[in-house]
């Protein structure tokens, strides 16, 4: 079990609230290798992740956690393309980063925020999306979904089930984001300063 809420450096929700999450995790990881014989811990960083903002890395790079999949130059087509023909079941499983990655740098990571947006994300699964995020904004949810699944989104029976659903989840307002979704979007906000 981790604790990372209870880390006033990751509740701050800074740009590098990332590098205390894995530093817990790494923590507890290391500690539980060492207790049950494993020589090592690894994680699933792979090719593609290069290519944003990663301060978790550094996490694991002190704690000399082992990257296979970064190491073998693989992107993440290629791991489902491979995972696919091995027969994994999760070969086609949407990304799905920790939900702290859906509040604004600076906004605080508590139990109630991540618990909104668990709620708005279970919603749009609920009504058959599959690659997409709820961005918490005070208490609009800017919802990001895939651009093959916009037109679905944007249709007026739908869009209205999406509000309905996302208010009954405790929103406020609804927005749709035109440019659908996009990993890393609030990292948007570094690249600009």
């Amino acid at each position: 079990e981790t604790h990372e809420l209870e880390n006033p450096a990751y509740q701050a929700n800074q740009p590098d609230r990332c590098y205390h999450c894995k530093e817990e995790l790494f923590s507890v990881l290391d500690q539980l290798a060492q207790e049950r014989g494993f020589a090592a811990v690894a994680y699933g960083v792979n090719a593609d992740d290069t290519l944003d903002f990663r301060p978790g890395h550094r996490a694991a790079m002190e704690h000399r956690v082992l990257a296979p999949l970064l190491d073998a130059g693989l992107s993440k087509p290629e791991i489902r393309l491979l995972s696919k023909m091995a027969g994994l079941p999760t070969w086609d499983r949407p990304a799905s980063a920790c939900l702290a990655s859906r509040l604004p740098y600076g906004t605080e990571v508590t139990h109630e925020r991540l618990s909104l947006v668990e709620r708005g994300e279970a919603a749009l699964r609920a009504l058959g999306f599959h690659q997409f995020r709820v961005r918490l904004h005070d208490q609009l949810a800017r919802v990001e979904i895939a651009q093959e699944e916009l037109p679905r989104a944007l249709g007026p029976e739908m869009a209205a089930a999406i509000a309905r659903e996302l208010k009954s989840a405790g929103f406020t307002y609804v927005t749709l984001d035109l440019e659908g979704y996009r990993q890393g979007s609030l990292n948007d906000s570094l690249r600009r300063s």
